[in-house]
């Protein structure tokens, strides 16, 4: 039986062996949910006594058992498809929340109709004055599909001085604080599982973009995370899935006039970065490249599936929140190393 919510958002925790995180992050979210939102933990065939703890210390939440792990993006997948509401909202486990941070957000899906998304404002819960590398404040593309943040480009990441407290249109929102309006998240066709865990959430925004949607970034709400506890950062596994689900977002989601040209130009660009890292010593990084790319060509047929079922939902695409420039050039060749230092600003978010 599907979870039918009584309020009109669900804020949707998938948990697997998190115990040390809900003890720290529970309460708060669960203090807060009186704002308008019902707490569900997706327990994701979890080994530990994570629905045993939870059942004592925090009945009002209510637990959605996933049998088999499926990893992060699958286990969202099986979440979403049982729970009934208005609104999702996926928060990963290692996230704080702060007072007053479920209100801007939903005042935004509810003011705005065309919003199939938004973010808050995401900091880093180690250095908490930083912007934290998953979401920052605000995803965008650039002209060669490359991704990066308001607030952290590559391997720089900005201190909070105010300076994005904004609300603007962006191009892809954080997985890991992610609002959604569900009857368009299941429009679109919702998460890839064949994306495991890494950019899932830039390719829905990507599809909701395509439909005709906008995607949001709300800087009166604040949240922290602690990241690293799904893919450590810098890790060869990281570095594979940042290889080769780049390629499968842009087969899946470019349109065919643009793929024509840039597709040849991206798989240069990553023979010069793996060039790169053959001229440090770094091996590894060129073999996790290699096979990267391997994999994607290994299985073409299945990701060309996936572009059709992509391309079926495309009606009028947005274009808003792509930097018209290339962020490499950007940072590597004109030291811009701040969002604000691009001379280019995304478009405001209210009228």
């Amino acid at each position: 039986m599907p979870i039918v919510c009584t309020q009109d958002t669900a804020v949707v925790i998938l948990s697997f062996n998190a115990r040390k995180w809900h003890e720290l992050f529970l309460p708060l979210i669960v203090a807060e949910a009186a704002s308008g939102y019902e707490v569900i933990v997706a327990d994701n065939a979890s080994t530990d006594d994570t629905a045993a703890w939870l059942a004592v210390h925090f009945p009002s939440v209510r637990l959605l058992h996933i049998p088999v792990n499926r990893g992060f993006t699958g286990g969202y997948v099986a979440a979403l498809r049982e729970i009934e509401a208005k609104y999702y909202v996926m928060l990963s486990s290692d996230f704080e929340v702060t007072p007053g941070w479920f209100t801007p957000l939903h005042d935004a899906m509810e003011g705005l109709p065309g919003l199939a998304a938004c973010q808050p404002k995401i900091r880093y819960w180690r250095e908490r004055e930083s912007f934290e590398y998953a979401g920052a404040a605000g995803g965008f593309m650039d002209k060669w599909g490359y991704m990066f943040c308001r607030g952290r480009i590559f391997n720089v990441l900005e201190k909070d001085l105010g300076q994005y407290d904004d609300d603007c249109e962006i191009f892809w929102a954080s997985g890991g604080c992610l609002m959604l309006r569900a009857e368009w998240y299941h429009t679109v066709g919702g998460l890839d599982e064949l994306l495991y865990a890494h950019m899932e959430e830039v390719d829905l925004c990507w599809r909701l973009k395509n439909a005709g949607y906008r995607i949001g970034y709300v800087g009166g709400s604040t949240v922290f995370h602690v990241g690293g506890s799904v893919i450590s950062y810098g890790s060869p596994q990281k570095l594979y899935y940042n290889y080769r689900n780049s390629l499968v977002l842009l087969l899946k989601n470019e349109s065919a006039q643009r793929l024509l040209w840039l597709f040849p130009w991206r798989l240069l660009l990553d023979g010069m970065a793996a060039c790169q890292l053959l001229a440090k010593g770094d091996w590894r990084g060129v073999a996790t490249i290699f096979k990267a790319h391997m994999h994607f060509y290994g299985s073409l047929r299945t990701w060309l599936q996936h572009r059709r079922q992509a391309q079926s939902v495309v009606q009028k695409p947005n274009l808003k929140g792509r930097f018209p420039r290339s962020i490499v050039w950007a940072f590597f060749g004109r030291g811009k190393k701040t969002f604000s230092a691009l001379d280019w600003q995304p478009p405001k978010l209210w009228p």
